[in-house]
């Protein structure tokens, strides 16, 4: 007589965990409707009233190409900030005499740098343009790439490098096989990361250095004193994170499995 099938509790705890979460969504929303219903709506707006300024950033065509022009501007500068801190991390692993360089002078320097003062001195250097904001954004991002992708390569395993180099002669095809598919995972954690805190930064760079944008919508609510829309931009950039997690970051996050590292040396040969 075949046993009766024990339940997934796995997946009952998944289900749990996803009605806590949204059953918490439905709370906070109702309390700011209770709230925002006692208030004057240019203190705290009513969750209609900024779900209908959210619809405008994407419905409304001048709307959209601010918002656009915000998702362009993150996505350039979360790419030349991956690349810029792999670089400074790789440099620094091929090159053990530019390590102090970079990790005891550049690290500490961009880590403690402060984001308004790049902003700033990017309205100096750049004026107000699309070049300001990718700077300011650049700047910030690259001591979380370069962190990451430097804890990547500090945690490859001695054992599999030493076998890729007994294959082969040629460094590229050691990295290409062997030390690529270990740091992927830590190059992709980077990038997701850039991206959330890139699209904060946007805000206050574009506040300061742009024409165009959430953040200059933000900044012309502050003006006007048009709270729906200063909530409007903050969630929509909570929404953009979100989107782009799911839909960008978390396929991502499973292209390399790493269940077969050492097969995968033994193609150097």
């Amino acid at each position: 007589m075949p046993a009766p099938e024990q339940p997934d509790h796995q997946q009952r705890f998944g289900l749990v965990d996803h009605l806590l979460g949204d059953s918490l969504l439905v709370i906070v929303i109702l309390a700011w409707w209770a709230y925002s219903s006692r208030v004057p709506e240019y203190i705290f707006p009513t969750p209609l009233t900024v779900g209908k300024t959210l619809l405008s950033l994407v419905a409304d065509p001048p709307m959209l190409m601010h918002t656009a022009a915000s998702m362009v501007r993150v996505v350039t500068s979360v790419f030349t900030a991956t690349v810029l801190g792999s670089a400074l991390a790789l440099l620094a692993y091929y090159l053990p005499v530019t390590r102090e360089i970079v990790h005891g002078r550049i690290k500490p320097f961009l880590q403690s740098f402060p984001s308004i003062g790049w902003a700033l001195l990017a309205i100096v250097w750049f004026k107000i343009s699309n070049s300001a904001v990718i700077f300011v954004e650049v700047a910030v991002l690259i001591p979380f790439c370069l962190v990451n992708v430097s804890e990547g390569l500090r945690n490859i395993d001695l054992e599999l490098l030493e076998m890729g180099h007994s294959f082969t002669r040629w460094n590229w095809r050691v990295f290409r096989w062997v030390i690529w598919p270990l740091l992927y995972p830590f190059v992709i954690a980077a990038t997701r990361m850039a991206y959330g805190v890139g699209l904060k930064i946007a805000l206050v760079a574009e506040v300061f250095g742009a024409k165009s944008g959430l953040g200059f919508l933000m900044y012309q609510a502050e003006e006007a004193a048009d709270t729906p829309m200063v909530f409007g931009t903050c969630i929509a950039i909570v929404i953009l994170f979100i989107i782009g997690d799911r839909l960008v970051f978390e396929p991502l996050s499973k292209l390399y499995r790493g269940s077969n590292v050492a097969t995968a040396a033994s193609r150097t040969a």
